[in-house]
């Protein structure tokens, strides 16, 4: 005769070994949920560092570009400048009294202005680099205005007749309007790369 505590612990040892198994696939199932759910934790932190360390060096970037186009556009202006101070020299042509001391007056305007144009050139060269190319081309456009009223300096000074006085005049105001629009053009970049 067969025992009833025989019989029943089978069944009861296949209950335990389910309740065994059940708890092994929860534990394992809570295990993996917990490492995927670590994996896409990770995975969001990493992209968001990430993100932000790009973000950073794109502002870090924009921000030295900024500063080196500043730093071109004034070198640009601080030429400009020194070239200004040569031809408003005209005035001291105009108050001299007798002809030997408006051509003397020319001649020392004439060989300032030359070297005050290559300083020019090199700042311009500068602002080429940095750009942009609209304010590259005005900076371009404010040197070869003033290599005009390098000429017409020199028309000047081989014949101080009216006709050539004007003609400086107006190359000179083309000039400074040239060097009007090249301002304008490096302070709205500068104002772009700050937004």
């Amino acid at each position: 005769m067969i025992d009833s505590r025989t019989v029943s612990l089978p069944s009861q040892l296949t209950d335990s070994a389910t309740m065994a198994n059940s708890g092994l696939w929860v534990g394992i199932l809570t295990a993996l949920t917990a490492l995927g759910a670590s994996y896409i934790t990770a995975q969001a932190t990493f992209r968001a560092a990430r993100a932000q360390v790009e973000t950073t060096a794109r502002a870090e970037a924009l921000r030295e570009e900024r500063e080196r186009r500043r730093a071109a556009y004034r070198e640009m202006m601080s030429r400009v400048h020194a070239f200004n101070v040569v031809t408003w020299q005209i005035d001291d042509v105009d108050a001299a009294r007798d002809r030997e001391s408006k051509d003397r007056h020319l001649t020392q305007m004439y060989e300032r202005i030359g070297p005050a144009i290559g300083d020019m050139n090199r700042a311009m060269h500068e602002v080429r680099l940095d750009g942009p190319a609209s304010v590259s081309d005005a900076a371009d456009h404010v040197r070869n205005m003033a290599r005009r009223v390098q000429q017409r300096l020199k028309a000047l000074l081989d014949d101080a007749n009216t006709e050539h006085r004007d003609a400086y005049d107006a190359a000179y105001r083309d000039f400074r309007d040239t060097y009007v629009t090249f301002i304008a053009l490096a302070r709205g970049a500068l104002e772009v790369e700050n937004h």
